[in-house]
């Protein structure tokens, strides 16, 4: 575990994001894996989601007992990137510069308010494909995804599904960038709120979250708990 804290991108947000602008002005590819303490505590039971993590992605810290973690360790991580971050950010690039994206995940009113969302705000994104999360197969949308060649690729599939879909497929494509965003689709639609500024500010998103959604209580003690005892330890 301790490896994968070393391998986080330790500088701020903004400079992260030029890096993603450069990514996108000349055609790189880029594999976005957001860490937090759920990917590092699956990954001790899940060999596929070890190898993903044992190869050279790009890894982010999305959670703070993840930033606190690699700071004990003595990785000077300098603060917490969130995939929605992340993912907002991207849409206003792809606006500002016409860039083309796809959409893979979530229940099928979501996917749909968030379409429409984009074509209303961002009308100068050019939307090659969506699909929600609950087709059958899975593999068939990638293909189209590797087909079409999208600047941007975000897929809300939730952990480890997301991360082992598209490490699958990564190979295959020649640029753009591809990021698992877990439920940011529910928030970016706007079919839930994201924290309070102040619970963001604070880093206190995960209480935010188990306050208005009390079943994430044990899933919260299975990764960032039991994480933080490990750390510890």
């Amino acid at each position: 575990m301790k490896e994968y804290l070393k391998k986080l991108y330790t500088n701020d947000k903004n400079k992260y994001f030029k890096l993603l602008s450069s990514d996108l002005k000349h055609n790189h590819k880029r594999f976005i894996i957001t860490v937090n303490p759920e990917t590092l505590m699956m990954s001790e039971s899940d060999n596929e989601l070890k190898n993903i993590l044992d190869s050279n992605y790009s890894f982010v810290p999305d959670g703070i007992a993840v930033v606190k973690a690699a700071r004990k360790i003595g990785v000077k991580v300098t603060e917490r990137i969130t995939g929605i971050d992340i993912s907002e950010y991207l849409l206003k690039l792809a606006n500002e510069n016409k860039y083309s994206i796809y959409l893979f995940g979530a229940k099928e009113e979501v996917i749909d308010a968030l379409v429409n969302k984009i074509n209303k705000e961002y009308p100068n994104i050019n939307i090659l494909g969506y699909s929600n999360g609950y087709v059958k197969d899975r593999d068939k949308v990638m293909k189209d995804i590797v087909k079409k060649k999208p600047d941007i690729c975000m897929v809300a599939l939730g952990i480890p599904y997301q991360e082992k879909l598209i490490a699958k497929y990564f190979d295959k494509v020649n640029k753009g960038i591809y990021i698992g965003v877990g439920g940011s689709f529910d928030v970016m639609s706007g079919t839930k709120k994201r924290a309070p500024k102040i619970f963001i500010k604070l880093n206190l998103e995960w209480l935010y979250r188990i306050m208005t959604e009390p079943k994430r209580l044990k899933r919260f003690w299975n990764s960032n708990v039991k994480f933080m005892f490990k750390i510890k330890k």
